[in-house]
């Protein structure tokens, strides 16, 4: 799955299961969380067939979210 389809998913999570909110509140719903699971220290994320820290791991995907 890219980048840009894993941002979709996470938007689409909270854009379909919470009644009546408007699609950039969901964008900014997964931004936060996207920011909650970037202050991890230990986590590591798979990216381009490796593994790389998730703080740069969640930054490309807020960036992908950002663009939707």
């Amino acid at each position: 799955m890219t980048l840009k389809e894993e941002a979709i998913e996470l938007v689409d999570k909270y854009w379909n299961n919470i009644p009546d909110l408007f699609f950039e509140e969901a964008k900014e719903c997964a931004l936060i969380a996207l920011d909650f699971a970037m202050n991890s220290k230990y986590s590591f994320q798979p990216m381009n067939g490796g593994w790389v820290s998730g703080k740069l791991y969640y930054e490309e995907l807020k960036q992908e979210i950002e663009k939707l």
